[in-house]
Protein backbone atom coordinates (compact mmCIF):
# COMPACT_ATOMS: atom_id res chain seq x y z
CA UNK A 1 0.00 0.00 0.00
CA UNK A 2 0.89 3.32 -0.73
CA UNK A 3 2.43 5.53 2.47
CA UNK A 4 -0.68 7.48 3.37
CA UNK A 5 -0.20 11.62 4.09
CA UNK A 6 1.16 12.09 7.20
CA UNK A 7 2.62 8.97 7.46
CA UNK A 8 5.94 8.78 5.03
CA UNK A 9 9.10 8.40 5.91
CA UNK A 10 11.39 10.80 4.92
CA UNK A 11 14.07 9.56 2.82
CA UNK A 12 11.75 6.62 2.09
CA UNK A 13 9.22 8.14 -0.23
CA UNK A 14 9.21 5.26 -3.09
CA UNK A 15 8.72 2.72 -0.55
CA UNK A 16 5.49 1.33 0.27
CA UNK A 17 3.82 -0.86 3.46
CA UNK A 18 3.40 -4.23 3.59
CA UNK A 19 0.37 -5.03 5.14
CA UNK A 20 -0.16 -8.13 7.35
CA UNK A 21 -4.14 -8.06 7.02
CA UNK A 22 -6.49 -6.67 4.83
CA UNK A 23 -8.02 -3.06 5.29
CA UNK A 24 -11.51 -1.42 3.98
CA UNK A 25 -11.38 0.30 0.99
CA UNK A 26 -8.21 -1.71 -1.08
CA UNK A 27 -9.31 -3.81 -4.20
CA UNK A 28 -8.62 -7.17 -2.40
CA UNK A 29 -10.65 -5.97 0.50
CA UNK A 30 -13.80 -7.73 -0.28
CA UNK A 31 -12.20 -11.07 -1.17
CA UNK A 32 -10.27 -11.29 1.52
CA UNK A 33 -13.31 -10.78 3.80
CA UNK A 34 -15.26 -13.65 1.44
CA UNK A 35 -12.00 -15.89 2.02
CA UNK A 36 -12.45 -15.61 6.09
CA UNK A 37 -15.63 -16.49 6.23
CA UNK A 38 -16.19 -19.10 3.73
CA UNK A 39 -13.09 -20.90 5.86
CA UNK A 40 -15.24 -20.31 8.84
CA UNK A 41 -18.54 -21.56 7.46
CA UNK A 42 -17.11 -25.00 5.83
CA UNK A 43 -15.25 -25.44 9.60
CA UNK A 44 -18.56 -25.40 10.63
CA UNK A 45 -19.80 -28.41 8.65
CA UNK A 46 -21.80 -26.19 6.13
CA UNK A 47 -21.89 -26.82 1.99
CA UNK A 48 -20.63 -23.86 -0.39
CA UNK A 49 -23.62 -24.51 -2.86
CA UNK A 50 -21.70 -24.51 -6.89
CA UNK A 51 -24.08 -22.79 -8.47
CA UNK A 52 -23.79 -19.78 -6.05
CA UNK A 53 -20.97 -19.75 -3.74
CA UNK A 54 -22.84 -17.13 -1.29
CA UNK A 55 -24.88 -20.11 -0.58
CA UNK A 56 -24.42 -22.07 2.02
CA UNK A 57 -26.29 -25.13 3.47
CA UNK A 58 -26.71 -27.78 5.23
CA UNK A 59 -28.66 -31.36 6.35
CA UNK A 60 -29.94 -31.24 9.64
CA UNK A 61 -30.83 -34.82 11.58
CA UNK A 62 -34.52 -34.91 10.55
CA UNK A 63 -33.71 -34.17 6.70
CA UNK A 64 -34.57 -30.82 6.60
CA UNK A 65 -32.00 -27.98 5.67
CA UNK A 66 -30.52 -24.94 7.06
CA UNK A 67 -29.54 -22.42 4.22
CA UNK A 68 -27.44 -19.07 5.00
CA UNK A 69 -27.29 -16.41 1.77
CA UNK A 70 -24.55 -13.99 1.70
CA UNK A 71 -24.19 -10.32 0.37
CA UNK A 72 -21.01 -8.72 1.58
CA UNK A 73 -21.77 -8.74 5.01
CA UNK A 74 -25.42 -8.87 5.26
CA UNK A 75 -26.48 -12.37 6.02
CA UNK A 76 -29.96 -14.05 5.97
CA UNK A 77 -30.59 -17.45 7.70
CA UNK A 78 -33.48 -19.93 6.75
CA UNK A 79 -34.46 -22.83 8.57
CA UNK A 80 -37.69 -24.60 10.06
CA UNK A 81 -35.82 -24.59 13.38
CA UNK A 82 -35.25 -21.46 15.39
CA UNK A 83 -32.97 -23.69 17.28
CA UNK A 84 -30.60 -24.30 14.80
CA UNK A 85 -30.92 -20.84 13.35
CA UNK A 86 -29.83 -19.33 17.06
CA UNK A 87 -27.01 -22.06 17.10
CA UNK A 88 -25.87 -20.64 13.94
CA UNK A 89 -26.14 -17.05 15.15
CA UNK A 90 -24.22 -17.94 18.31
CA UNK A 91 -21.31 -19.53 16.20
CA UNK A 92 -20.99 -16.11 13.90
CA UNK A 93 -21.25 -13.98 17.00
CA UNK A 94 -18.40 -15.63 18.69
CA UNK A 95 -16.36 -15.49 14.95
CA UNK A 96 -17.23 -11.67 13.73
CA UNK A 97 -18.30 -8.68 15.36
CA UNK A 98 -22.51 -9.09 13.98
CA UNK A 99 -26.21 -7.27 14.80
CA UNK A 100 -28.77 -9.65 15.33
CA UNK A 101 -31.79 -8.09 13.82
CA UNK A 102 -34.35 -10.61 14.28
CA UNK A 103 -36.81 -11.74 12.09
CA UNK A 104 -36.45 -11.14 8.59
CA UNK A 105 -38.35 -8.11 7.45
CA UNK A 106 -36.52 -6.23 5.11
CA UNK A 107 -32.52 -6.92 3.07
CA UNK A 108 -31.15 -5.08 0.35
CA UNK A 109 -33.78 -2.20 0.51
CA UNK A 110 -36.19 -5.85 -0.18
CA UNK A 111 -39.25 -5.75 2.27
CA UNK A 112 -40.37 -9.21 3.01
CA UNK A 113 -44.03 -9.62 4.51
CA UNK A 114 -45.20 -12.71 4.85
CA UNK A 115 -48.47 -14.67 6.09
CA UNK A 116 -47.94 -17.66 7.82
CA UNK A 117 -51.70 -18.43 7.46
CA UNK A 118 -52.14 -18.24 4.29
CA UNK A 119 -48.36 -19.41 3.30
CA UNK A 120 -47.86 -15.98 1.19
CA UNK A 121 -44.46 -14.15 1.15
CA UNK A 122 -44.72 -11.36 -0.10
CA UNK A 123 -41.56 -8.82 -1.82
CA UNK A 124 -41.77 -5.29 -2.66
CA UNK A 125 -39.53 -3.07 -2.85
CA UNK A 126 -42.32 0.28 -1.95
CA UNK A 127 -39.79 2.26 0.66
CA UNK A 128 -37.36 2.06 -1.78
CA UNK A 129 -39.62 3.14 -4.87
CA UNK A 130 -41.16 5.89 -3.04
CA UNK A 131 -37.65 7.76 -2.33
CA UNK A 132 -37.10 7.06 -5.70
CA UNK A 133 -40.27 8.82 -6.56
CA UNK A 134 -39.46 11.46 -4.16
CA UNK A 135 -36.23 12.55 -5.70
CA UNK A 136 -36.98 12.80 -8.63
CA UNK A 137 -40.09 15.12 -8.00
CA UNK A 138 -43.00 12.39 -9.27
CA UNK A 139 -46.08 12.63 -7.17
CA UNK A 140 -49.54 11.75 -7.00
CA UNK A 141 -50.16 16.10 -6.86
CA UNK A 142 -48.35 16.73 -9.67
CA UNK A 143 -48.45 13.43 -12.18
CA UNK A 144 -50.70 11.28 -13.68
CA UNK A 145 -50.29 7.50 -13.07
CA UNK A 146 -50.06 5.64 -16.62
CA UNK A 147 -51.12 1.60 -16.99
CA UNK A 148 -47.87 0.39 -18.67
CA UNK A 149 -43.80 1.08 -18.33
CA UNK A 150 -43.41 2.46 -21.57
CA UNK A 151 -45.99 4.05 -23.95
CA UNK A 152 -46.04 2.45 -27.57
CA UNK A 153 -45.69 5.72 -28.86
CA UNK A 154 -41.67 5.59 -27.89
CA UNK A 155 -39.92 4.49 -30.86
CA UNK A 156 -36.81 5.11 -28.83
CA UNK A 157 -33.20 4.83 -31.32
CA UNK A 158 -29.80 6.92 -31.50
CA UNK A 159 -31.19 9.35 -33.75
CA UNK A 160 -32.93 10.92 -31.01
CA UNK A 161 -29.56 11.71 -29.17
CA UNK A 162 -28.90 15.58 -28.89
CA UNK A 163 -28.46 16.75 -32.40
CA UNK A 164 -27.89 20.92 -31.20
CA UNK A 165 -25.64 21.95 -28.82
CA UNK A 166 -28.47 23.71 -26.95
CA UNK A 167 -30.14 20.23 -26.49
CA UNK A 168 -26.61 18.95 -25.40
CA UNK A 169 -26.26 21.65 -22.66
CA UNK A 170 -30.10 20.90 -21.84
CA UNK A 171 -29.22 17.23 -21.45
CA UNK A 172 -26.15 17.79 -19.60
CA UNK A 173 -28.43 19.16 -16.54
CA UNK A 174 -30.41 16.17 -16.86
CA UNK A 175 -30.09 13.25 -13.90
CA UNK A 176 -30.43 10.42 -16.80
CA UNK A 177 -27.99 7.90 -15.48
CA UNK A 178 -28.98 8.52 -11.58
CA UNK A 179 -32.42 7.81 -12.99
CA UNK A 180 -31.81 4.79 -15.04
CA UNK A 181 -29.45 3.44 -12.25
CA UNK A 182 -32.22 3.50 -9.79
CA UNK A 183 -34.83 2.33 -12.05
CA UNK A 184 -32.07 -1.27 -12.43
CA UNK A 185 -31.81 -1.54 -9.16
CA UNK A 186 -35.81 -1.94 -8.76
CA UNK A 187 -35.91 -3.91 -11.79
CA UNK A 188 -32.92 -6.45 -10.78
CA UNK A 189 -34.64 -7.24 -7.35
CA UNK A 190 -38.32 -7.28 -7.35
CA UNK A 191 -40.09 -5.74 -10.20
CA UNK A 192 -39.74 -7.86 -13.66
CA UNK A 193 -42.36 -6.17 -14.76
CA UNK A 194 -40.15 -3.08 -15.40
CA UNK A 195 -37.50 -5.33 -17.39
CA UNK A 196 -38.68 -4.21 -21.00
CA UNK A 197 -38.61 -0.46 -20.24
CA UNK A 198 -35.47 -0.58 -18.82
CA UNK A 199 -33.48 -2.45 -21.20
CA UNK A 200 -35.08 0.26 -23.85
CA UNK A 201 -34.02 3.52 -21.60
CA UNK A 202 -30.46 1.85 -20.75
CA UNK A 203 -29.25 1.66 -24.14
CA UNK A 204 -28.89 5.29 -24.27
CA UNK A 205 -27.19 6.47 -21.36
CA UNK A 206 -24.14 7.29 -22.90
CA UNK A 207 -25.73 10.26 -24.95
CA UNK A 208 -29.58 10.66 -24.03
CA UNK A 209 -32.08 13.01 -25.47
CA UNK A 210 -35.25 14.87 -24.70
CA UNK A 211 -37.06 11.75 -25.79
CA UNK A 212 -35.49 9.50 -23.75
CA UNK A 213 -35.44 11.12 -20.58
CA UNK A 214 -39.57 11.79 -21.30
CA UNK A 215 -39.56 7.54 -21.54
CA UNK A 216 -37.67 7.61 -18.34
CA UNK A 217 -40.07 9.58 -16.66
CA UNK A 218 -43.18 7.17 -18.29
CA UNK A 219 -41.31 4.33 -16.14
CA UNK A 220 -41.91 6.89 -12.87
CA UNK A 221 -45.09 7.65 -13.80
CA UNK A 222 -45.88 4.21 -13.93
CA UNK A 223 -44.12 3.28 -10.69
CA UNK A 224 -46.24 5.72 -9.18
CA UNK A 225 -49.26 3.58 -9.82
CA UNK A 226 -48.08 0.21 -8.89
CA UNK A 227 -45.61 1.16 -5.89
CA UNK A 228 -46.75 -1.54 -3.81
CA UNK A 229 -47.01 -4.05 -6.61
CA UNK A 230 -44.26 -7.14 -5.83
CA UNK A 231 -43.48 -10.51 -6.15
CA UNK A 232 -45.97 -13.26 -4.35
CA UNK A 233 -45.22 -17.09 -3.55
CA UNK A 234 -47.29 -19.26 -2.13
CA UNK A 235 -46.98 -22.78 -0.34
CA UNK A 236 -49.02 -24.91 -2.92
CA UNK A 237 -48.88 -28.63 -3.35
CA UNK A 238 -45.17 -29.70 -4.61
CA UNK A 239 -45.66 -30.04 -8.31
CA UNK A 240 -46.41 -26.18 -8.20
CA UNK A 241 -43.11 -25.91 -6.19
CA UNK A 242 -41.04 -26.75 -9.83
CA UNK A 243 -39.04 -24.64 -11.73
CA UNK A 244 -40.73 -23.64 -15.11
CA UNK A 245 -39.81 -21.07 -17.71
CA UNK A 246 -41.15 -19.15 -20.12
CA UNK A 247 -39.29 -17.32 -23.17
CA UNK A 248 -40.02 -14.52 -25.83
CA UNK A 249 -38.32 -12.85 -28.42
CA UNK A 250 -39.13 -10.11 -30.58
CA UNK A 251 -37.64 -9.68 -34.30
CA UNK A 252 -35.38 -7.16 -35.24
CA UNK A 253 -37.45 -4.90 -33.06
CA UNK A 254 -33.85 -2.48 -32.09
CA UNK A 255 -34.07 0.36 -34.65
CA UNK A 256 -30.24 1.26 -34.32
CA UNK A 257 -28.84 -2.15 -35.41
CA UNK A 258 -31.74 -4.36 -36.00
CA UNK A 259 -30.97 -6.99 -33.28
CA UNK A 260 -33.81 -8.65 -31.85
CA UNK A 261 -34.64 -8.92 -28.19
CA UNK A 262 -34.88 -11.84 -25.66
CA UNK A 263 -37.15 -11.97 -22.52
CA UNK A 264 -37.26 -14.77 -20.26
CA UNK A 265 -38.77 -15.52 -16.58
CA UNK A 266 -38.35 -18.57 -14.69
CA UNK A 267 -41.27 -19.13 -11.56
CA UNK A 268 -41.16 -21.05 -8.59
CA UNK A 269 -43.30 -21.62 -5.69
CA UNK A 270 -45.70 -19.03 -7.96
CA UNK A 271 -43.50 -16.43 -8.44
CA UNK A 272 -40.56 -15.11 -10.68
CA UNK A 273 -37.09 -16.19 -9.09
CA UNK A 274 -35.57 -15.36 -12.27
CA UNK A 275 -35.96 -13.00 -15.17
CA UNK A 276 -34.07 -10.95 -18.01
CA UNK A 277 -34.72 -9.21 -20.88
CA UNK A 278 -31.84 -8.13 -23.42
CA UNK A 279 -30.41 -7.71 -26.85
CA UNK A 280 -29.07 -10.70 -29.06
CA UNK A 281 -25.95 -10.69 -29.47
CA UNK A 282 -26.24 -11.12 -33.48
CA UNK A 283 -28.27 -10.07 -35.64
CA UNK A 284 -31.13 -13.06 -36.37
CA UNK A 285 -32.31 -13.40 -40.14
CA UNK A 286 -35.65 -14.43 -39.32
CA UNK A 287 -38.51 -14.88 -36.14
CA UNK A 288 -37.27 -18.64 -36.08
CA UNK A 289 -33.60 -17.89 -35.71
CA UNK A 290 -34.73 -14.62 -33.11
CA UNK A 291 -36.76 -17.24 -31.25
CA UNK A 292 -34.21 -19.90 -31.43
CA UNK A 293 -31.41 -17.82 -30.22
CA UNK A 294 -33.82 -16.78 -26.94
CA UNK A 295 -34.61 -20.40 -26.61
CA UNK A 296 -30.89 -21.15 -26.00
CA UNK A 297 -30.51 -18.35 -23.09
CA UNK A 298 -33.75 -19.31 -21.16
CA UNK A 299 -31.82 -23.01 -21.71
CA UNK A 300 -28.76 -22.14 -20.07
CA UNK A 301 -30.63 -20.45 -17.11
CA UNK A 302 -32.69 -23.05 -16.59
CA UNK A 303 -29.95 -25.74 -16.23
CA UNK A 304 -27.94 -23.52 -13.66
CA UNK A 305 -31.11 -22.67 -11.69
CA UNK A 306 -31.91 -26.30 -12.00
CA UNK A 307 -28.50 -27.03 -10.22
CA UNK A 308 -28.94 -24.57 -7.51
CA UNK A 309 -32.41 -26.06 -6.08
CA UNK A 310 -30.95 -29.47 -6.53
CA UNK A 311 -28.09 -28.41 -4.39
CA UNK A 312 -30.68 -26.46 -1.78
CA UNK A 313 -32.63 -30.01 -1.73
CA UNK A 314 -35.17 -29.32 -4.06
CA UNK A 315 -35.67 -32.79 -6.09
CA UNK A 316 -36.20 -32.16 -9.84
CA UNK A 317 -35.73 -34.49 -12.76
CA UNK A 318 -35.93 -31.46 -15.25
CA UNK A 319 -37.41 -27.84 -15.93
CA UNK A 320 -39.99 -27.58 -18.25
CA UNK A 321 -39.19 -24.34 -20.67
CA UNK A 322 -42.43 -22.91 -22.81
CA UNK A 323 -41.77 -21.56 -26.11
CA UNK A 324 -44.52 -19.88 -28.33
CA UNK A 325 -42.74 -21.14 -31.58
CA UNK A 326 -43.11 -23.82 -32.86
CA UNK A 327 -40.78 -23.82 -35.42
CA UNK A 328 -38.07 -22.81 -32.80
CA UNK A 329 -38.79 -25.78 -30.60
CA UNK A 330 -38.81 -28.06 -34.07
CA UNK A 331 -35.55 -26.74 -34.58
CA UNK A 332 -34.14 -27.76 -31.15
CA UNK A 333 -35.18 -31.03 -31.71
CA UNK A 334 -34.42 -31.54 -34.83
CA UNK A 335 -30.56 -32.78 -35.36
CA UNK A 336 -30.46 -31.73 -38.88
CA UNK A 337 -28.54 -29.19 -39.86
CA UNK A 338 -30.13 -27.56 -43.06
CA UNK A 339 -29.43 -24.64 -45.73
CA UNK A 340 -31.65 -22.31 -43.01
CA UNK A 341 -29.60 -22.99 -39.93
CA UNK A 342 -25.51 -23.80 -40.76
CA UNK A 343 -25.11 -19.94 -40.73
CA UNK A 344 -26.24 -20.11 -36.79
CA UNK A 345 -23.20 -20.02 -34.48
CA UNK A 346 -22.91 -23.16 -32.98
CA UNK A 347 -22.86 -21.99 -29.70
CA UNK A 348 -26.52 -22.22 -29.98
CA UNK A 349 -26.63 -25.83 -31.06
CA UNK A 350 -25.65 -27.02 -27.53
CA UNK A 351 -29.35 -27.31 -26.52
CA UNK A 352 -30.31 -29.85 -29.07
CA UNK A 353 -28.08 -32.16 -26.82
CA UNK A 354 -29.42 -30.81 -23.70
CA UNK A 355 -33.18 -31.62 -24.89
CA UNK A 356 -32.26 -34.81 -26.21
CA UNK A 357 -30.49 -35.70 -22.75
CA UNK A 358 -34.18 -34.71 -21.09
CA UNK A 359 -32.42 -31.92 -18.45
CA UNK A 360 -34.61 -29.43 -19.95
CA UNK A 361 -37.94 -30.36 -21.81
CA UNK A 362 -38.69 -27.90 -24.29
CA UNK A 363 -43.09 -27.06 -24.45
CA UNK A 364 -45.26 -25.29 -26.63
CA UNK A 365 -47.44 -22.14 -25.01
CA UNK A 366 -49.90 -20.35 -26.23
CA UNK A 367 -49.16 -16.85 -26.86
CA UNK A 368 -51.71 -15.52 -24.71
CA UNK A 369 -50.05 -17.21 -21.83
CA UNK A 370 -46.59 -16.82 -22.55
CA UNK A 371 -45.78 -14.16 -19.41
CA UNK A 372 -42.34 -13.63 -21.20
CA UNK A 373 -44.39 -11.56 -24.13
CA UNK A 374 -44.21 -8.40 -21.66
CA UNK A 375 -40.18 -8.44 -21.57
CA UNK A 376 -40.17 -8.33 -25.47
CA UNK A 377 -42.13 -5.31 -26.77
CA UNK A 378 -44.23 -3.15 -25.69
CA UNK A 379 -48.28 -4.44 -24.96
CA UNK A 380 -51.38 -3.04 -24.44
CA UNK A 381 -52.50 -2.41 -20.72
CA UNK A 382 -55.19 -5.29 -20.70
CA UNK A 383 -52.26 -7.84 -22.28
CA UNK A 384 -49.61 -6.66 -19.62
CA UNK A 385 -52.06 -6.74 -16.92
CA UNK A 386 -52.53 -10.75 -17.95
CA UNK A 387 -48.52 -11.33 -18.07
CA UNK A 388 -48.28 -9.82 -14.09
CA UNK A 389 -51.42 -11.88 -13.06
CA UNK A 390 -50.06 -15.26 -14.76
CA UNK A 391 -46.47 -15.27 -12.98
CA UNK A 392 -48.34 -13.96 -9.59
CA UNK A 393 -47.04 -10.11 -9.41
CA UNK A 394 -49.73 -8.68 -6.64
CA UNK A 395 -50.01 -5.06 -5.01
CA UNK A 396 -49.59 -5.91 -1.33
Amino acid sequence: MSQPDGFKVAGKENLVCRLKKSLYGLKQSPRQWYKRFDSFMLGQKYTRSQFDHCVYFKQLADKSFIYLLLYVDDMLVACKSKVEINRLKVQLNKEFEMKDLGEARKILGMEIQRDRVKGTIHLTQQQYLKKVLERFGVGKGNSKPVSVPLAPHFKLSASLSPSSEEERKYMTNVPYASLVGSLMYAMVCTRPDLAQAVSMVSRYMHDPGKVHWQAAKWILRYILGTVNLGLKFEKRISVDHLVAGFVDSDYAGDLDKRRSTTGYVFTMAGGPVSWRCTLQSTIALSTTEAEYMAVTEAIKEAIWLQGLVTDLGVEQEHVTVYCDSQSAIHLAKNQVHHSRTKHIDVRFHFIREVIEDGEVLLEKIGTVDNPADMLTKVVTGVKFKHCLDLINMRQV
